[in-house]
């Protein structure tokens, strides 16, 4: 448990899970606002099962951390999600990493709820053998874009992709004779 300027960020419990479904959502009402052909709400259901399983999961591989306000409200959390090793036979070099997903409600944010979370799950990425943090911004996020550049977080590449029902632009999809 960390405290920070009246703030107190800790490992989230199960009696945590309804404050994390509404953030959950929250965040996807935002994103939806971003990109409707990317994103969705997902069934509030789902939300629950998602994190009854996570935070009931006592080998801890993934964590969630809460930011807690003075007056006992969770006001953001962060998700710090373990990513696989790549295969043997694949050339990437292996290191531990995770991807991080940060939340914070609209009301509490510029006043360093963000940075706090992001340091604890710096720190609780450090004491498991993580050495390499990400975060999957949208590029039109950006506010996010921002807030995570401000603490050391760079251009990592392009992730490119290709819708397959669509039209192929001009001599993509020849035949090979």
């Amino acid at each position: 448990m960390m405290q920070e300027g009246g703030l107190t960020v800790r490992p989230a419990s199960l009696a945590d899970v309804p404050s994390l479904v509404e953030l959950r959502l929250a965040n996807a009402e935002a994103h939806l606002a971003l990109d409707p052909g990317i994103y969705r709400i997902p069934q509030r259901e789902a939300v629950v099962r998602h994190f009854t399983a996570m935070l009931a999961d006592e080998a801890g591989r993934d964590g969630v951390l809460v930011a807690e306000a003075h007056d006992g409200r969770v006001v953001g959390m962060i998700e710090v999600l373990r990513q696989s090793d790549p295969p043997e036979h694949q050339i990437l070099r292996p290191e531990p990493s995770a991807q991080v997903h940060t939340i914070v409600l609209p009301d509490a944010r510029g006043l360093g709820v963000g940075s706090a979370l992001l340091n604890a799950a710096r720190r609780w990425a450090t004491d498991r053998g993580i050495s390499y943090l990400s975060a999957g911004i949208h590029h039109r996020n950006v506010d996010a874009v921002r807030f995570y550049s401000r603490h050391g977080y760079t251009d990592a590449g392009f992730s490119l992709g290709r819708r397959l029902d669509q039209v192929s632009p001009r001599g993509a999809g020849r035949q090979v004779r």
